[in-house]
């Protein structure tokens, strides 16, 4: 048996961070496409069971055309079982449709449904009932048994009852692996779709094959967030910054790219950012761009200062241990500290 093990799918965000409002509209519809292309995918690959491990919804009272619209695709796909497991950003939402028979929900105890030799667990974290997620568990040692869980790994307790052979996590937006003391595996399926900045790379779910208890994570990112740090030190203008930003990134044109700019400069940048931006709108879907660049700084100048600045820059370049490129790299992180500002590596 194949299941599929989704989470953080969050219909209804509003996606408002930085980008233009008709294109935060497409990005809204494109949260729901990402979750009708998974469902496409459990139909046409005979997966009859969908996990959600949380925040299905953005918000505990998500609009009714989201509702609606999730609810159409469970109706309209009585042959899937869809498993769902409220998350910190849904937790208070009420009024399922508990009626649909192929939507299986939890509370704030523990629930458990069960598929020839497989048996799908969860709990809400709801504060109040911590003894009974430590306590309340029982599952057998000869099926193949699998726990919905919605938080971070730091925050989940140490689950008592050891025969646990998956554990569908929710909560990180990113797929990867957690650890935990239990006799089987453990994993954040990750978000289906990057929704802004902090959701970097290319999002999906896992399928999970309860026959090895292999784990292959499909890819289902409608678009992809990428970030690239490109160093323009030797640039001009901002027009030259543009050439070396463009000739040093590779992204689909569909994407959407955060880029940081780094690098000495010396010239003006205070616009800078807006205008590479501008050049770049047409080249992808999306472009943000953050100037990480420091000014260009006259070494002799600054060791002529009577400053303790000076007397740094000084003793640097009269050290004979390093070489003028050592000596100027060295100069600059150092102001970097004075100034209190990042150090890029």
């Amino acid at each position: 048996m194949k299941i599929i093990h989704s989470a953080d799918i969050h219909l209804g965000s509003k996606i408002e961070a930085k980008l233009t409002k008709e294109k935060a509209n497409i990005r809204k519809a494109e949260v729901r496409q990402a979750f009708n292309k998974m469902v496409n995918y459990a139909a046409l690959n005979d997966i009859k069971i969908i996990l959600i491990s949380g925040d299905l919804f953005d918000s505990a009272r998500p609009l009714k055309k989201d509702k609606e619209y999730f609810y159409n695709v469970v109706k309209n796909n009585p042959d899937i079982d869809f498993i769902y497991l409220k998350g910190n950003h849904d937790t208070a939402e009420s009024g399922f449709d508990e009626d649909i028979a192929n939507l299986k929900l939890f509370s704030d105890k523990w629930a458990s449904y069960f598929y020839e030799d497989v048996t799908v667990s969860g709990i809400e974290f709801l504060g109040y009932n911590e003894y009974e997620i430590i306590n309340g568990l029982q599952l057998p040692e000869n099926t193949k048994n699998i726990v919905m869980l919605h938080a971070e790994s730091k925050n989940i307790p140490q689950i008592k009852e050891k025969n646990i052979d998956y554990m569908a996590l929710g909560h990180i937006h990113t797929f990867s692996e957690a650890k935990f003391n239990i006799r089987g595996k453990a994993f954040y399926s990750g978000c289906l779709e990057g929704r802004g900045f902090d959701e970097i790379g290319i999002k999906g779910f896992v399928v999970l094959d309860t026959e090895t208890m292999s784990v292959d994570f499909i890819e289902n990112s409608l678009r992809v967030i990428e970030e690239f740090d490109v160093d323009i030190t030797g640039s001009e203008n901002s027009y030259e910054a543009y050439k070396i930003v463009k000739d040093s990134i590779s992204s689909d044109q569909n994407n959407i790219c955060m880029i940081n700019l780094c690098g000495e400069i010396n010239y003006d940048g205070l616009f800078l950012a807006e205008d590479i931006e501008e050049y770049l709108k047409d080249e992808y879907f999306f472009v943000y761009v953050k100037n990480k660049t420091t000014e260009k700084i006259d070494l002799n100048k600054l060791a002529n200062e009577n400053t303790l600045k000076g007397e740094f820059v000084r003793t640097v370049l009269e050290s004979e241990q390093y070489s003028q490129q050592q000596k100027e790299q060295i100069i600059s992180v150092g102001l970097k500290a004075f100034e209190g500002q990042e150090v890029l590596k």
